[in-house]
């Protein structure tokens, strides 16, 4: 296992190919574990799709990866199993009519139920409640989402949540089961300048702790391992920038995309 605990993250001439064409062609990264990694580029170029792709939930088309070693696309069910997914749209979006409590003790169900030891549901009811409860409140300050702090606390809708806190809300919930990558789409979108900044730091902060974060944004950070979609080729070290070639002429969507090239 990769020390920290997040996992490290090593691609060459990854491409992923479409009816429509290609989502994205010709990227090379290498970053290290507990890596603030940002996926680049206008709406529509490859950024969900690579996201994916680097997640175990989308096949490659050409090119290798190895994410904690697991190699991509040969061992995509491992990689989904050590990578979380906080908000990508057309996917995994929160539901709007439940709270936030719902949410969160939906999460830890199923954590409970199907990312753990078999032993763990053996259990007395009270014992896995109060475990439960530890990875909630453990979830929830990492991603610094207070209950306190929300107009009816942990029964608030999400349809009233504001845009920081709905990001800060599914970040918590991908953090119940303890990923070594977690993946954030649309990591700026609808942010005001102080928004970004603090959404930013968050995931630095999660970075630092040593869990591996990638981020699909409109505008990369400064430090961040950056891959490029919709630009030049090149490549890109842990400590630099990685640009890729897309040649998709066609916005899609993640459910688009799923059908193209096949879902895990």
């Amino acid at each position: 296992m990769d020390s920290p605990h997040g996992a490290s993250v090593t691609a060459e001439n990854l491409g992923l190919k479409g009816p429509r064409g290609w989502a994205f062609r010709g990227l090379d990264v290498d970053a290290a574990p507990g890596s603030l990694m940002a996926i680049e580029g206008p709406s529509g170029s490859g950024r969900t799709c690579l996201l994916l792709a680097l997640t175990g939930r989308m096949r490659l088309t050409e090119g290798q990866a190895k994410v904690g070693g697991l190699r991509l696309p040969r061992k995509m069910a491992a990689v989904r199993r050590i990578a979380a997914l906080g908000q990508v749209p057309g996917v995994n979006e929160l539901d709007p009519a439940f709270t936030v409590t719902e949410h969160l003790r939906e999460r830890a169900l199923l954590q409970r139920r199907f990312g753990g030891a078999l032993r763990a549901l053996l259990r007395p009811r009270a014992e896995r409640a109060a475990t439960a409860q530890e990875r909630i409140d453990a979830a929830l300050e990492a991603a610094g989402l207070d209950l306190g702090t929300l107009p009816k606390g942990g029964r608030t809708s999400v349809r009233d949540l504001e845009r920081l806190e709905a990001l800060r809300l599914s970040i918590a919930l991908a953090l119940i089961g303890g990923p070594r990558l977690l993946a954030v789409d649309d990591t700026d979108l609808k942010l005001s300048d102080a928004e970004r900044v603090a959404a930013w730091e968050l995931l630095r902060s999660l970075a630092d702790g040593g869990t591996t974060v990638l981020a699909v944004c409109s505008q990369a950070p400064a430090g961040a391992v950056t891959l490029r979609t919709g630009s030049a080729s090149g490549t890109a070290p842990a400590t630099g920038s990685t640009d890729g070639t897309d040649e998709t002429t066609t916005e899609k969507g993640p459910a688009d995309a799923f059908a193209e090239t096949g879902r895990a």
